[in-house]
């Protein structure tokens, strides 16, 4: 009778950890309702997982290190499982999120709302029409102590920025109280409608091509270890323009913000990441970076002339380039081992 007691107390408990963790995460649980339990037992160890530090390294134990930038394509199929499920924004503004697991998106969206994750500017903010260095991580955008997007306005415009874009202006101007359109005369005297402003469009998991990623590839003699850390991450969408017939094209690239992977760790940390071949064994999004299991590019390595791959190198070319630089620090490794 005693253990029957204790296994419900048990239960209990693990129900109410579970709303709490929904409340402070805000992530999906298998606990969708107080008394149900959404599988054959409560899936607690990734939203209540600890996060493993990284070894400490000192700087008289590195012997050799190099600096790259990389970026994950979404559009392939290894990286899927850091751009679905998808998530959706409503015409009346709600945010509507998978109710088992998220993109790595809607990870991030949610705790840099929240305030949980600090951003930082892809540009320069005294120079903006130069080469963007957010990725050196300094320019926060910061909220007020104690306030997030929800409760501080100011912060909020400037996330707008980050977060979204204008939609298309419409062409049904504004009307009077008669049914009549709204008419401003300008400075010069000339008159024009006056129409509604710009929706805020904002971006969703499937506005996010690429990942880009900082890191630093250094020898620990200590550990006799090639190892890795990811210092930055930046999610990416496409750049579009409006071409004179009104339709739009993509020119390019741009990163929307830059985070410190280190802090970021701690809420990647208790997130799920789907596994195909074990529904039972899914990691978080630490472990799936940590494991490195995802596909990447080399697009830039550290350098006398500060250039990028693509500066000097074009298509399969600048594949090429790429796996060389791979090459060279494999060979680093070896070369240690070599007797």
């Amino acid at each position: 009778m005693k253990s029957l007691l204790l296994s419900a107390a048990v239960v209990c408990l693990s129900w109410g950890s579970m709303a709490q963790l929904e409340e402070l995460n805000g992530g999906p649980v298998n606990v969708p309702t107080d008394g149900i339990v959404d599988g054959v037992y409560i899936a607690e160890h990734i939203p209540t997982k600890r996060l493993i530090p990284y070894e400490y390294v000192r700087e008289a134990d590195v012997i050799w290190s190099k600096r790259v930038w990389q970026y994950i394509d979404l559009r392939e199929k290894i990286n899927h499982n850091l751009y679905y499920p998808f998530d959706e924004i409503t015409l009346e503004g709600r945010w509507i999120r998978n109710a088992t697991r998220w993109s790595l998106w809607t990870v991030i969206r949610n705790h840099v709302l929240n305030g949980d994750i600090r951003l930082f500017s892809p540009y320069n903010p005294y120079n903006v029409f130069g080469e963007r260095d957010g990725d050196q991580l300094k320019y926060p955008v910061d909220p007020q102590p104690g306030l997030n997007f929800y409760s501080d306005s100011a912060y909020r415009e400037k996330l707008v920025y980050f977060f979204g874009y204008l939609g298309p202006q419409s062409d049904v101007p504004l009307t009077d109280e008669f049914g009549d359109p709204l008419v401003k005369v300008n400075p010069d005297g000339t008159e024009e409608f006056v129409y509604p402003p710009q929706d805020t469009m904002w971006y969703t998991s499937k506005d996010i091509v690429q990942y880009r990623v900082k890191e630093d590839w250094f020898f620990d003699k200590e550990r006799s270890l090639l190892d890795v850390r990811i210092l930055a991450i930046a999610p990416v969408v496409y750049k579009m323009e409006e071409t004179p017939g009104g339709q739009k094209s993509i020119t390019g690239m741009e990163e929307l913000f830059w985070l410190y992977f280190p802090h970021c760790r701690f809420v990647f940390n208790n997130y799920f990441v789907y596994n195909d071949k074990n529904d039972a064994q899914w990691m978080s999004f630490d472990d799936l970076f940590w494991k490195r299991r995802f596909s990447s590019t080399i697009y830039k390595a550290s350098n006398v002339y500060d250039r990028k791959v693509d500066s000097f190198r074009t298509g399969v070319d600048a594949l090429m380039e790429s796996d060389k630089i791979k090459e060279e620090i494999r060979t680093i490794e070896h070369d240690v081992w070599s007797f």
